[in-house]
């Protein structure tokens, strides 16, 4: 991104700074709430934290890190779908320690991505949570992965912090290419890196931040927190614009894709995207019945990204969902490189 690229305030230096600031502004408002089934109405095991109870976790987080490492360091983050993963992000980012999103792992699989990852970053620890842990089986794992220190976050004790102080110079957090072809690279993102790409992108869709007292902005994503357009776009950017995430398990949509359109028509949601995979998807996957049920009028930045994009399959999704009120010009293709 342009270095010069503009910032609505100058005076930000971090996305640490962000998310203390939106504690301090609006420590009251929902700022993530996890659907783990389905995000239908009535559905039970919904989690809610707010903005200063997301800052509680990430502030006993980095407390614990400090313990462990200096920033600079890196941690390897591995987290199933929830909230953990955010508090762990935000926990490093206040300890200066670059957070490294992993795959989440298969139960009793070998993990060659999450090997090849730790080899690479010599990760001073490893956050998770204590299920994770016990599904890992550690003792059975080769020595990368086995030998570094792993915290589960869900044990931490509240500390308040004072954040490490960063600036738009200093790295973020390490982001690790796909792998499909080589072995995953790391590419290290600044704060300013990510502080201007995430004002770029507000631009482009054309999205205000929340001010005080007036409407809040609401996002709906189901993309894994490892994932760089659900990391992006379902987590830093809601939270940029100051706005609140409704978030589902991917298995969720890949079982149930209409899962995915249901909470967005639920909660009026006005911002949500994904890959152009999962728009053919639910045009094939739901029946006219279901589409008349919901209501997507208020869905006005639909992005669509990640992938090679079809003309054909949005097309065939704003046919199918326009007597539920979707509406072509919705649609933002992007494309980005990892």
């Amino acid at each position: 991104m342009p270095s010069d690229a503009p910032l609505p305030d100058d005076s930000l230096r971090s996305v640490a700074e962000l998310l203390r600031r939106r504690a301090d502004e609006r420590p009251d408002q929902r700022a993530f709430v996890f659907l783990p089934e389905a995000g239908q109405r009535g559905a039970t095991g919904e989690v809610v934290w707010t903005y200063a109870e997301l800052n509680r976790r990430a502030s006993a987080i980095a407390a614990a890190l400090s313990r462990r490492a200096a920033p600079g360091d890196r941690a390897v983050l591995v987290f199933p779908p929830g909230l953990d993963f955010i508090a762990a992000f935000f926990g490093c980012l206040y300890a200066g320690v670059l957070p490294v999103p992993a795959t989440y792992p298969k139960p009793r699989r070998p993990l060659p991505r999450l090997d090849a990852i730790v080899a690479d970053c010599s990760p001073k620890v490893a956050l998770t949570t204590t299920e994770t842990l016990g599904m890992l089986q550690l003792a059975r794992q080769a020595p990368p992965v086995r030998d570094v220190e792993w915290v589960a976050v869900d044990r931490c004790d509240d500390a308040p912090f004072k954040l490490v102080d960063r600036n738009a110079a200093d790295p973020a957090f390490l982001q690790y290419t796909s792998g499909s072809t080589s072995q995953p690279r790391g590419v290290i993102v600044t704060h300013g890196n990510l502080l201007h790409n995430l004002e770029l992108i507000r631009d482009g869709f054309g999205l205000e931040t929340a001010s005080s007292g007036g409407a809040v902005p609401t996002a709906v994503f189901w993309l894994p927190a490892y994932h760089d357009m659900g990391l992006i776009g379902g987590i830093l950017m809601p939270l940029f614009i100051g706005g609140t995430s409704y978030l589902l398990a991917p298995a969720t949509f890949l079982q149930r894709p209409i899962a995915w359109l249901e909470t967005i028509a639920r909660t009026g949601a006005t911002i949500s995207g994904a890959p152009n995979f999962a728009y053919d998807l639910c045009t094939r996957k739901t029946t006219p019945e279901q589409r008349a049920a919901l209501n997507l009028s208020r869905w006005s930045t639909a992005f669509c990204g990640a992938e090679p994009i079809d003309a054909r399959t949005l097309n065939d999704f704003a046919g199918a969902f326009a007597p539920a009120g979707f509406r072509s010009k919705a649609f933002y293709p992007c494309y980005g490189l990892a």
